[in-house]
Parts: C-alpha cells; structure tokens; sequence
C-alpha cells in the first residue's frame, strides 16, 4: 500500500518548493528525506541534524509518516527573533509604533 506525503522545503526567504512523494506505508521521516531528489538538488543533507516537522509539529527521524502528511524542512534562524523585535521597536521609536500610535488630535495619552 502506497502513501503520499508532500515534502516541502523552503530554500530562500519567500521561496518555498514542493515534492509530492508516493511511499510504502510504514515509511519514517528519513526514509522520506533519502528518496527525495530535492535535497541533493540544493544540497541539503538529510541526518540527525535536519530539523524536519510534519503539520508544523517537530517530529524526529523515526517519526511514522501517514497518509496526507507535509513534511517540512526547517532552516536555522539566523536571528533571533526576540533580538529582531526589539532593534525594529528601537529604530521606530516609541512614538511610531505600537497600539498607540495614532492619536486623534486633543486626545488623552494612552487612549
């Protein structure tokens, strides 16, 4: 019995390419990933260090695919987030961001 799973893999900002794969029922995560030719296509090398999740959930190697499943490959973030928030707040200011931005004219600060 066969399965298909769409492998997606997002290899840029904004770029995101999809595979849909046919596989043996049973199949893991990594045997996905080793009968995928777009990994060798852009060099990815699937291991123990690949971050893979399935739905948006984090799942292992071992992870038992089902049918329907998209499987995901995630880049390392290269900033933190946090980190990224705070220096994007700290060029706007204060005044030009957030809920209290807009103001009508006379009214009271905060609201």
């Amino acid at each position: 019995m066969l399965i298909r799973v769409t492998l997606v893999l997002s290899p840029g900002p904004r770029k995101v390419q999809e595979e849909a794969l046919s596989l043996a029922a049973g199949c893991t995560v990594l045997q996905a990933l080793q009968s995928s030719a777009m990994l060798a296509k852009h060099g990815v090398v699937a291991g123990p260090g690949l971050e893979c999740g399935v739905w948006g959930r984090k799942v292992d190697g071992a992870h038992v695919l089902s049918d329907g499943d998209r499987l995901e490959l995630y880049r390392p973030l290269r900033v933190d987030p946090k980190v990224a928030r705070r220096a994007r707040f700290a060029a706007q200011g204060a005044g030009a961001a957030g809920l209290f931005a807009r103001r009508r004219a006379g009214a009271k600060q905060g609201y």
